[in-house]
């Protein structure tokens, strides 16, 4: 490692530290923390746009009142207007719907109807090369040339059961992701074809939602499929342009299957991904465009599963001989080569870490530069490696966590990068990790001059001595090592959805508040986090919840052997995932836990969705005594605390009938509780009504003021 690439970072972390000087004197106010009134304490970092070559980024700078946008070269500094907007060299016309039909907004000139059938346009999505619009209209598959509004229509058997481009909610939830909007269509690179999937919900179990607007009240009927119910059938079909009929990828609608979003490669090539319902066998197809036959390119068995993930999961490289995938068959997430029959050719990467993404390869040089959790699982480094795994060499430095934008061919690249210690700041490397410039830090005129709460990280042993649990403590500003503070555990704990780093996080808002007015607060992942990989997260396998609460219980029962913490004041709040974690803290853990808020949580595996719930417990044929031994009711005689449970009347993800389901529990055992209940309230609570979410974190405040602090808020 050389040294004096480290310096200049090590430098301004000494000017950065967030220890609490003597001269910090002064403590944010209540306007400064929630109203947005000015501290000076921070300042922005550079607002770097993107790359616009490997010499020249763009940079939007502001300068009393006014900003624009300038290109700047890299090594020297030196900036120029730049007046052709960002993304000018792959511009496309924008389409937009307004009063359920669809409008063109040009490169330039006015904006033009497109569409003017009956029926709302869906997902409206321009081809590559700007000449058509895909769209859904009715659960059918649409296409609109630009040029003259000639419309194509690819399905028409779409209806309330068979959604053609337009996903069934599991998928949308589950595989596609909520940013696809329930978009299940994607053009080919060359604007030819369009894939997409087609759901025929007819078999997958209604659940009402009960919505009590207006006089009588109305039910949502929604499609979702329970663990062990039946999933929607799904086909994957290719259309063209030339020929609109549809090609039918060679598999059987009706196998208990799922898919992942399929990939078009550079080259044209139609690549599906597959799993069975056990999710344990995942394979890579390609498929024929013509016949839509299938051939197999890679398959990957583990015993416990596999994640359906879209996400750089399979990337051709050139030539479309190779390609690379990313897997944790190992039990770390790694990069692995494979030559096109799927006979693998070598490893990329090995060793107990995990790969978090793949930033840019340089074919050329046939190098990969990626990001990884290799030095300490709580940070993330950039690296870059051979095609045939060899020189890996890490090309950022220190005791940071660090985000990086690479060049073109990553003849430079820029990284944000920031500690616990120390303020988020933006520098310029070259390729081989030298540092080229400072370019600005986090730092405002007045951050000497406030008090601000110290947090540190430390790590617990497991219950069984396996793993080292990482935990970060923020300390109140008044700490007295001899007084015994409340303690307030905000969690979450899903599988791979760790929440404990060592990056910096500006003191604002509820956080800064709570260290004024006396209360540690904690978070802590548990084994499943992702901080031990694949590895860690197998031990969940038919037990969702039983070792990430046993971890939980062994990081409070540290906690309590603490003379600065108050051990009857052990409060945990989390939402969904983190409401489960809650309600089991109370229940199976309560004798260390004294309080809890737990919001939208699952109480009951057998009532949350197939997809997500059998990845880790199988069916509940399959595994009778892990959904009985992972339920909160299992454990509701032991409660002996206080919980509050929260929920949304009209939750579509987490339905209400868990936390229901657990209060009649509660109550038939003569337990004392407090619930809060959002008529109409979807999973978030307050996300379309904001009054809502306000009155929920006043609540909330409500009660951490009367039973941890003892004092009205």
């Amino acid at each position: 490692m050389n040294n004096s690439f480290i310096a200049p970072a090590l430098s301004l972390l000494a000017t950065l530290s967030l220890a609490t000087a003597s001269s910090q004197t002064k403590t944010l106010s209540y306007h400064q923390l929630f109203k947005g009134a000015p501290s000076n304490i921070y300042k922005p970092l550079p607002a770097i746009i993107k790359w616009l070559d490997d010499d020249h980024y763009l940079q939007y700078v502001q300068d009393a009142g006014t900003g624009q946008t300038v290109s700047v070269d890299a090594r020297s500094g030196k900036q120029v207007p730049f007046n052709k907007p960002a993304d000018a060299d792959n511009q496309k016309p924008m389409v937009f719907s307004q009063n359920d039909d669809l409008y063109l907004r040009p490169v330039s000139g006015l904006a033009r109807q497109l569409t003017r059938a009956a029926g709302r346009e869906m997902n409206p999505t321009v081809s590559p090369d700007g000449k058509w619009v895909a769209f859904t209209r009715d659960n059918n598959l649409f296409a609109v040339e630009i040029s003259d509004g000639k419309e194509i229509q690819f399905t028409k058997d779409g209806s309330e059961t068979i959604l053609n481009g337009y996903a069934s909610w599991v998928y949308f939830e589950e595989i596609l992701g909520r940013a696809s909007r329930y978009k299940a269509f994607w053009w080919s690179p060359d604007s030819k074809h369009i894939g997409f999937m087609r759901f025929d919900d007819a078999e997958v179990p209604i659940f009402p939602i009960y919505v009590a607007d207006g006089t009588h009240g109305y039910l949502e009927k929604q499609r979702y499929p329970k663990a062990g119910d039946k999933n929607p059938a799904v086909k994957i079909g290719i259309v063209s342009l030339a020929a609109p009929a549809v090609v039918w990828s060679d598999f059987n609608e009706n196998t208990d299957q799922y898919f992942g979003t399929p990939v078009w490669t550079d080259g044209g090539k139609f690549l599906v991904q597959w799993m069975p319902r056990s999710q344990d066998n995942y394979k890579i197809y390609a498929i024929d465009l013509v016949t839509g036959s299938k051939k197999e390119i890679f398959d990957e068995k583990q015993k416990t599963w596999i994640d359906l993930d879209e996400t750089q999961r399979i990337m051709m490289l050139p030539g479309e001989k190779n390609f690379i995938v990313r897997s944790d068959h190992t039990g770390w997430m790694h990069i692995y080569r494979y030559d096109i029959s799927g006979k693998l050719l070598n490893a990329i990467t090995s060793g107990d870490y995990t790969v978090t993404g793949i930033e840019s390869i340089n074919h050329k040089t046939r190098t990969i530069y990626f990001t990884a959790r290799k030095e300490n699982s709580a940070r993330t480094d950039f690296y870059s490696v051979g095609f045939d795994g060899k020189g890996m060499t890490r090309l950022t430095s220190g005791a940071f966590t660090y985000r990086v934008m690479p060049s073109p061919t990553v003849k430079y690249f820029i990284a944000t990068y920031s500690n616990l210690a120390s303020l988020p700041a933006t520098a310029l490397y070259d390729a081989k990790g030298k540092l080229i410039r400072q370019l600005g830090d986090a730092k405002g005129a007045s951050f000497n001059d406030y008090a601000l709460p110290k947090t540190e990280m430390t790590r617990i042993p497991s219950a069984d001595g396996l793993f080292n649990l990482p935990m970060t403590i923020t300390y109140p500003l008044s700490y007295d090592s001899s007084h015994r503070y409340p303690v307030l555990i905000s969690i979450y704990g899903g599988p791979g959805a760790g929440t404990v780093y060592d990056s910096s996080k500006p003191v604002t808002g509820i956080t800064g508040w709570w260290a004024e007015e006396g209360i540690i607060q904690v978070a802590i992942d548990n084994r499943s986090s992702g901080h031990f990989g694949k590895m860690g997260m197998n031990y969940i396998y038919r037990q969702l919840g039983k070792y990430e609460i046993e971890d939980y219980i062994q990081c409070a029962k540290w906690l309590k052997t603490k003379s600065f913490v108050d051990t009857a004041k052990i409060c945990i709040t989390g939402g969904s995932f983190g409401g489960y974690m809650t309600c089991m803290a109370l229940t199976y853990g309560s004798s260390e836990f004294n309080f809890g808020v737990a919001n939208s949580s699952v109480t009951d595996w057998r009532l949350y969705d197939s997809h997500y719930t059998e990845r880790f417990m199988d069916t509940p044929a399959e595994n009778p005594a892990g959904y009985q031994s992972t339920a909160v009711a299992t454990y509701a005689s032991k409660y002996n605390g206080l919980l509050r449970i929260v929920y949304g009347t009209s939750d579509d993800n987490v339905h209400m009938q868990n936390s229901m389901q657990l209060i009649n529990t509660m109550e038939n055992l003569k337990k004392h509780f407090e619930c809060m209940v959002y008529p109409g309230e979807r999973h978030s609570i307050g996300a379309n009504n904001p009054a809502k979410g306000l009155h929920n974190r006043l609540e909330a405040y409500n009660f951490f003021y009367k039973n941890l602090l003892n004092k009205p808020m």
